[in-house]
């Protein structure tokens, strides 16, 4: 397996995981669901940390599909290089820094880590049409 493609599985599973620190925070702050719950999908209360916890999930959901669908068309496109392999590794350990970061409230960093992962997208996508 490439690097690329190693890369895009532990960002897959870091994605799929992070929806666990909200679910904790929900669980630790108002216990486990009720059946209301399930009528109604009105979100609980929780402190920020868990609100930060759901953002920090949505936001990985959302830059997963371009990252994911950009490394699969380099991998099928047979443009995959080492240049391609450092920039998936790098939006890896950049999304596990975000999730850090991101939980921990840190404004100025986040941003700066989020925007390095957006500049590796760019640099995969660059390197497939180039």
């Amino acid at each position: 397996m490439s690097t690329d493609l190693k890369y895009l599985a532990f960002t897959a599973m870091l994605t799929a995981s992070l929806w666990i620190p909200y679910i904790a925070c929900q669980v630790m702050t108002n216990g486990n669901l009720a059946p209301q719950n399930y009528v109604d999908p009105a979100p609980r209360p929780v402190p920020l940390w868990g609100k930060r916890a759901d953002r920090v999930y949505l936001n990985a959901v959302e830059s997963f599909a371009p990252f994911a669908a950009l490394v699969i068309v380099v991998h099928l496109a047979g443009k995959a290089n080492p240049t391609t392999a450092f920039l998936a590794m790098a939006f890896f350990w950049l999304r596990v820094a975000h999730a850090v970061v991101y939980l921990l409230g840190i404004p100025f960093l986040r941003t700066l880590i989020f925007t390095l992962g957006y500049v590796a997208v760019i640099g995969i996508f660059w390197e497939l049409i180039k």
